[in-house]
Protein backbone atom coordinates (compact mmCIF):
# COMPACT_ATOMS: atom_id res chain seq x y z
CA UNK A 1 0.00 0.00 0.00
CA UNK A 2 1.18 3.46 -0.69
CA UNK A 3 0.46 6.67 0.75
CA UNK A 4 -0.66 9.24 -1.52
CA UNK A 5 -2.31 12.37 -0.13
CA UNK A 6 -4.37 13.20 -3.63
CA UNK A 7 -7.03 14.74 -4.72
CA UNK A 8 -8.26 14.12 -8.36
CA UNK A 9 -10.18 17.12 -8.02
CA UNK A 10 -7.45 19.42 -8.26
CA UNK A 11 -5.48 17.66 -11.31
CA UNK A 12 -6.55 17.35 -14.97
CA UNK A 13 -7.23 13.76 -16.05
CA UNK A 14 -4.37 12.26 -18.22
CA UNK A 15 -6.35 12.49 -22.13
CA UNK A 16 -4.99 9.39 -24.05
CA UNK A 17 -1.93 10.36 -26.74
CA UNK A 18 -2.75 9.68 -30.54
CA UNK A 19 0.50 9.48 -32.59
CA UNK A 20 1.26 12.70 -34.21
CA UNK A 21 0.62 12.63 -38.13
CA UNK A 22 2.99 11.49 -40.65
CA UNK A 23 5.07 14.77 -41.62
CA UNK A 24 8.27 16.71 -40.69
CA UNK A 25 8.60 18.55 -37.27
CA UNK A 26 11.05 20.36 -35.78
CA UNK A 27 12.05 19.30 -32.61
CA UNK A 28 15.14 18.77 -29.85
CA UNK A 29 16.97 16.02 -28.62
CA UNK A 30 16.12 16.55 -24.85
CA UNK A 31 17.43 13.11 -23.24
CA UNK A 32 19.49 9.97 -24.19
CA UNK A 33 20.70 7.11 -22.47
CA UNK A 34 22.14 3.69 -23.14
CA UNK A 35 19.71 0.73 -22.43
CA UNK A 36 20.09 -2.89 -22.75
CA UNK A 37 18.48 -5.11 -25.40
CA UNK A 38 15.77 -7.32 -24.91
CA UNK A 39 17.74 -10.38 -25.24
CA UNK A 40 20.97 -8.79 -23.56
CA UNK A 41 22.82 -8.93 -25.95
CA UNK A 42 23.83 -5.50 -27.15
CA UNK A 43 22.66 -2.24 -26.20
CA UNK A 44 20.58 1.06 -28.06
CA UNK A 45 21.21 4.39 -27.56
CA UNK A 46 17.45 5.78 -27.04
CA UNK A 47 16.85 9.31 -27.39
CA UNK A 48 13.89 11.53 -26.55
CA UNK A 49 12.95 14.07 -28.46
CA UNK A 50 10.35 16.88 -28.24
CA UNK A 51 8.55 18.43 -31.01
CA UNK A 52 9.06 22.41 -30.35
CA UNK A 53 6.81 24.73 -33.03
CA UNK A 54 3.13 24.12 -34.53
CA UNK A 55 -0.15 21.96 -33.55
CA UNK A 56 1.81 18.89 -31.68
CA UNK A 57 4.56 21.17 -29.72
CA UNK A 58 5.56 19.68 -26.36
CA UNK A 59 4.68 16.40 -27.63
CA UNK A 60 7.47 13.49 -27.49
CA UNK A 61 9.26 10.71 -29.94
CA UNK A 62 11.47 8.22 -29.43
CA UNK A 63 14.34 6.72 -31.33
CA UNK A 64 16.49 3.72 -30.36
CA UNK A 65 19.76 2.77 -32.16
CA UNK A 66 20.93 -0.17 -31.55
CA UNK A 67 24.75 0.78 -31.51
CA UNK A 68 25.98 -2.81 -30.27
CA UNK A 69 23.90 -5.39 -31.65
CA UNK A 70 24.75 -9.42 -32.61
CA UNK A 71 24.27 -8.28 -35.85
CA UNK A 72 26.37 -5.97 -38.50
CA UNK A 73 23.78 -4.38 -40.54
CA UNK A 74 21.98 -3.39 -37.33
CA UNK A 75 24.88 -1.77 -35.91
CA UNK A 76 25.58 -0.31 -39.23
CA UNK A 77 22.05 0.87 -39.99
CA UNK A 78 21.68 2.65 -36.59
CA UNK A 79 25.54 4.23 -36.84
CA UNK A 80 24.19 5.56 -40.15
CA UNK A 81 21.19 7.20 -38.12
CA UNK A 82 23.58 8.40 -35.60
CA UNK A 83 25.91 10.25 -38.26
CA UNK A 84 22.63 11.95 -39.86
CA UNK A 85 21.93 13.31 -36.26
CA UNK A 86 25.11 14.22 -35.76
CA UNK A 87 24.80 16.20 -39.45
CA UNK A 88 21.48 18.17 -37.99
CA UNK A 89 22.49 19.30 -35.05
CA UNK A 90 26.48 20.44 -36.58
CA UNK A 91 28.36 18.29 -33.91
CA UNK A 92 30.30 15.90 -35.69
CA UNK A 93 32.46 13.89 -33.30
CA UNK A 94 30.38 13.92 -29.62
CA UNK A 95 32.15 12.17 -27.39
CA UNK A 96 28.82 12.24 -25.14
CA UNK A 97 25.20 11.72 -26.36
CA UNK A 98 24.46 14.82 -24.31
CA UNK A 99 26.44 17.04 -26.69
CA UNK A 100 23.66 16.50 -29.00
CA UNK A 101 20.63 17.76 -26.38
CA UNK A 102 18.77 20.75 -27.55
CA UNK A 103 20.16 22.09 -31.25
CA UNK A 104 16.78 22.04 -32.98
CA UNK A 105 16.92 19.61 -35.98
CA UNK A 106 13.86 18.78 -38.34
CA UNK A 107 12.52 14.98 -37.90
CA UNK A 108 10.42 12.76 -40.25
CA UNK A 109 7.93 10.96 -38.56
CA UNK A 110 6.33 7.87 -39.76
CA UNK A 111 3.66 5.94 -38.49
CA UNK A 112 3.68 2.42 -38.00
CA UNK A 113 1.77 -0.54 -37.16
CA UNK A 114 2.81 -2.29 -33.75
CA UNK A 115 3.58 -5.92 -34.37
CA UNK A 116 2.34 -6.88 -30.47
CA UNK A 117 -0.96 -4.91 -30.62
CA UNK A 118 -1.25 -3.65 -34.31
CA UNK A 119 -2.00 -0.19 -32.86
CA UNK A 120 -0.38 2.94 -34.93
CA UNK A 121 2.88 4.40 -33.42
CA UNK A 122 5.01 7.03 -34.32
CA UNK A 123 8.27 6.32 -35.83
CA UNK A 124 11.56 8.71 -36.64
CA UNK A 125 12.81 7.84 -39.83
CA UNK A 126 15.38 10.98 -41.11
CA UNK A 127 16.88 13.52 -39.79
CA UNK A 128 17.69 17.20 -41.13
CA UNK A 129 19.32 20.29 -40.57
CA UNK A 130 17.17 23.08 -39.51
CA UNK A 131 17.74 25.19 -41.88
CA UNK A 132 17.67 23.32 -45.09
CA UNK A 133 14.52 21.91 -44.33
CA UNK A 134 12.30 24.09 -42.82
CA UNK A 135 14.17 27.58 -43.82
CA UNK A 136 13.94 27.53 -47.21
CA UNK A 137 12.93 30.89 -48.87
CA UNK A 138 9.82 30.85 -50.58
CA UNK A 139 9.33 31.24 -54.78
CA UNK A 140 8.33 34.60 -55.05
CA UNK A 141 4.68 34.86 -56.27
CA UNK A 142 4.69 34.67 -60.33
CA UNK A 143 8.37 34.26 -60.41
CA UNK A 144 9.19 31.65 -63.29
CA UNK A 145 10.93 28.93 -62.06
CA UNK A 146 15.32 28.91 -63.54
CA UNK A 147 14.69 26.55 -66.20
CA UNK A 148 11.13 28.14 -67.38
CA UNK A 149 13.33 31.46 -68.40
CA UNK A 150 14.58 32.57 -71.80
Amino acid sequence: MANLNFNANNVEPMVEFEPVPADRYLAVIIASEMKPTKKGRGRFLELVLEIIEGKYKGRKLWARLNLENENALTVQIARGELSAICRAVGVMQPQDSVELHNIPLVVTVKLKKRQDSGEMTNEVKGYAKREAAIDRPAQAAGSVPPWGRN
